[in-house]
């Protein structure tokens, strides 16, 4: 027999009830309505950029999930709400990338981890190994607005050119988040012991704000994806023919390892060919802004460093494909294409 003494003793809760409350938020608690506040935000942000029933409510209702989900899973730092409904196109979509491709993470069984200390956006562990990733939405400086602004019936020139730059630039972007700036002036996540030697980084890139209208504009000139021209050089396809004969000679996609701009010196892409870039294992290419929800093409790859300190396997992140360099020789890679873990979906 035991005394109610000793049975209160043994069954006594490790947290009191008066403690708990401050981990778990009630109903009437600062936490519970501060998520109810940021919930409220999003709806009504959301309402306002796509009013209606049907296929707008589809969407919004795909973009609210994903941005409630990644508030309430301690993904989002505190600026999340504030940007997404701060009037910014740029932070906007900034924001709803983050949250969409930690949905998109969900949706393939990866659950990915809050960021701290000022790191990259989120944190992915795979067999006890860290995997961050960086996330972007490049804006469309220099992109013509006429290919932006989809008419249908309209003819319109493709800039593909103008697309790859803004690719080049974002990767550049958020390389230097991760080793620093030649010139000293960026310290990145190396020099700042938030990623370790041991880890690997992915650079996630949304194309959403680069497209032509509604359709995603993810392939570029070479009908490879814009990330793969901007790590491997890839230019367009091209045909060499003997003046003489008329006869062609060889065929193949032309080696561009820069490329033109307006003003200014050449931008290099070639990214996953500069031994500087080793720490990054892999560019995410995607173009996702939650219309998948009413049919329409999300379209995602993942291009592989083959000099990756710290590479990540296939079939991991969610992709449609996946494409992956194998050295050839000593100065040469060829390029092949396998199909992501979502083309079997």
């Amino acid at each position: 027999r035991v005394s109610n003494k000793s049975f209160e003793h043994r069954h006594e809760p490790a947290i009191k009830p008066s403690a708990f409350s401050r981990f778990v938020p009630t109903l009437n608690s600062p936490l519970a309505v501060q998520s109810h506040m940021h919930e409220h935000l999003i709806d009504n942000l959301l309402l306002q950029r796509y009013p209606g029933n049907g296929r707008p409510q589809a969407v919004r209702d795909e973009i609210a999930n994903a941005c409630k989900a990644f508030v309430k899973s301690g993904l989002a730092d505190p600026n999340f709400t504030k940007d997404l409904c701060s009037g910014s196109e740029l932070k906007f979509w900034s924001r709803v990338s983050e949250a969409l491709l930690a949905a998109h993470l969900r949706k393939v069984g990866i659950e990915p981890e809050p960021s701290h200390n000022g790191g990259p956006d989120f944190l992915l562990i795979r067999n006890g190994r860290k995997i961050w990733i960086e996330v972007i939405c490049p804006e469309p400086t220099g992109v013509p607005s006429d290919w932006l602004t989809f008419e249908l019936g309209s003819g319109i020139d493709f800039p593909h050119e103008q697309i790859l730059l803004r690719w080049t630039s974002a990767i550049k972007e958020k390389a230097e988040k991760l080793i620093g700036s030649l010139d000293g002036a960026i310290k990145g996540y190396i020099e700042k012991g938030i990623v370790t030697s041991g880890d690997a980084y992915v650079i996630a890139v949304n194309g959403r704000q680069l497209r032509n209208g509604p359709f995603p504009a993810l392939f570029g000139i070479s009908q490879f994806p814009f990330a793969v021209e901007a790590v491997f050089a890839v230019g367009p396809y091209q045909i060499r023919i003997n003046r003489d004969t008329l006869e062609q000679t060889s065929a193949g996609h032309q080696h561009r390892p820069l490329i033109s701009k307006p003003k200014g010196a050449p931008v290099p892409a070639y990214t996953f060919l500069d031994a500087r870039f080793q720490p990054i294992s892999a560019i995410w290419a995607v173009d996702v802004d939650g219309t998948s929800a009413v049919g329409n093409s999300e379209p995602m790859a993942v291009i592989h460093n083959p000099n990756a300190l710290n590479p990540i396997p296939t079939g991991y992140l969610p992709a449609h494909d996946e494409y992956v360099a194998t050295p050839i020789g000593a100065e040469e890679f060829e390029l092949n294409r396998l199909e992501g873990c979502l083309k079997s979906r």
